[in-house]
C-alpha cells in the first residue's frame, strides 16, 4: 500500500485492501472500502460509504495522439463520488468526472472525462460512457452498452444491454460540431438497439430490441425494425 495525504484527508473506518495506491490531495469519507490494487488519483473526492472493487481507478486523465480530431480536455476539475456509491472491479473513472449518491457502477465499465451521472442510477458490467454525457436520475443501462459522447439522458430511462449510439454523422471524416441522442424522461430502449447522432427520443417512447433509429421519436410511441417506424396496432390497421 502507497499511501500520500498532503492536503487530502481519509475519514474514520476507512478499509484498504492489498496493494492500494492513494495520491496526494485525495479526499475519502467515513466508513468507505477499497479493494486490493486500486489507484486513486491526485485530487479525487469520495464520498461516505462507498464501496471499490479490485484494480480500479479513479481520476485517471485522458491521452490522446496526433490523428485525432477532437482533443480530449486537460483542464478538468477533481472527480467527485457521493456518498453511498458502490463501484465493481475492473472499473476506470476519468477526471473531470461527477457521480451523485447511491450509484451503482458494475465491473468493467470506463466513464470518460465530463460525465454527470444522477442519483441512484445504474451503469452496468462493461458500459462504456463517453465524454461530456448528462445522465439523470434513476437511470439504469445494462450490459455492454456504449454511450457515446455529447449525449443527454434524462431522469428514469431504460437502456438494455448492448445498445450503441453514436455521434458523428461524417464517421471521423472532419472537425464538425458532434451531436449524441438526447433520450428523454422515462424512455425505455431494448437489446441491441442502435441510436444515429442527434436523434431525439420523446418522453416515455419505447424503441424495440435491435431497432435502428435514424428519426426522432416522438414522445408515448414506440418504433421497431430497421429503420425503425412506428408500430401500428391491429385497430389502428383495420382503421
Amino acid at each position: 500500500m502507497r499511501l500520500s495525504e498532503p492536503h487530502g484527508k481519509i475519514g474514520a473506518n476507512v478499509r484498504l485492501g492489498e496493494g492500494v495506491v492513494i495520491e496526494p490531495g485525495v479526499m475519502i469519507g467515513d466508513d468507505v472500502a477499497i479493494g486490493h490494487f486500486s489507484v486513486i488519483k491526485s485530487g479525487t473526492v469520495i464520498g461516505n460509504g462507498v464501496t471499490i472493487g479490485d484494480l480500479v481507478v479513479l481520476g485517471k486523465r485522458p491521452s490522446t495522439n496526433r490523428k485525432m480530431a477532437l482533443k480530449p480536455a486537460q483542464d478538468l476539475e477533481r472527480l467527485t463520488i457521493g456518498n453511498q456509491v458502490k463501484i465493481g472491479s475492473h472499473v476506470v473513472i476519468y477526471r473531470g468526472v461527477s457521480i451523485a449518491d447511491d450509484v451503482l457502477i458494475g465491473d468493467l465499465a470506463s466513464i470518460r472525462e465530463r460525465v454527470e451521472i444522477g442519483e441512484s442510477s445504474i451503469v452496468g458490467r462493461n458500459v462504456t460512457v463517453e465524454p461530456k454525457t448528462t445522465i439523470g436520475r434513476g437511470v439504469t443501462i445494462q450490459t455492454a452498452s456504449y454511450i457515446t459522447s455529447d449525449m443527454i439522458i434524462e431522469d428514469e430511462v431504460f437502456i438494455g444491454p448492448c445498445c450503441s449510439t453514436s455521434n458523428d454523422k461524417y464517421m471521423g471524416r472532419g472537425n464538425y460540431k458532434h451531436q449524441g441522442p438526447i433520450i428523454r424522461r422515462r424512455a425505455r430502449i431494448g437489446n441491441n438497439a442502435t441510436l444515429l447522432p442527434g436523434i431525439v427520443i420523446g418522453e416515455e417512447a419505447v424503441v424495440g430490441a435491435g431497432a435502428v433509429v435514424t428519426k426522432d421519436v416522438a414522445a408515448r410511441e414506440t418504433v421497431v425494425g430497421n429503420p425503425a417506424r412506428p408500430l401500428i396496432n391491429k385497430q389502428e390497421r383495420g382503421s
